[in-house]
């Protein structure tokens, strides 16, 4: 089983502190949305990570987050973060996923077409810098005329 190894990774990305991070607020407790979690391998070792979680976004009829994604620093200049949000975004596009919001750096997030979440209205329900709060439109007007609350969802 890779959980294990998965879970050294985030460690290693993260910090063992982690697990006090905002999104976990909406993470804990809940399982991942199993077919959008990929990893990366090389040699048959993990050096890469995404997962995804059901995520309750106003007016979006099924919306996820993001994350945590994590890429081990040996290998952080090789593209494979950016390669795991590509095609986890398209496989949750194909699984008719509509939104999805995540916490990171506006910089690195935009390249994957992420706006700023207050562009949509949203609200985090934990402390986070509004410069780093970030949603997607899977499918196009998905969260236009919405706005509110993140909420956690079973799925």
């Amino acid at each position: 089983m890779d959980g294990p190894a998965i879970e050294t990774l985030l460690d290693a990305a993260f910090g063992p502190a982690r697990h006090a991070l905002p999104s976990y607020f909406l993470r804990d407790g809940i399982d991942p949305v199993a077919e959008l979690c990929f990893v990366a391998q090389q040699r048959g070792v993990i050096v890469g990570t995404i997962r995804y979680w059901p995520l309750a976004i106003p007016g979006a009829r099924s919306a996820l987050l993001l994350g945590p994604i994590a890429v081990d620093a040996a290998h952080g200049d090789l593209g494979i973060g950016s390669r795991l949000i590509e095609h986890s975004l398209s496989a949750a596009r194909a699984r008719g996923h509509d939104a999805v919001a995540a916490i990171g750096a506006a910089g690195y997030l935009g390249r994957f077409g992420f706006h700023p979440a207050l562009e949509f209205a949203l609200e985090f329900p934990a402390a986070v810098a509004a410069d780093r709060f970030h949603a997607l439109e899977l499918i196009p007007n998905a969260l236009r005329g919405g706005g509110g609350m993140l909420a956690r969802s079973s799925g």
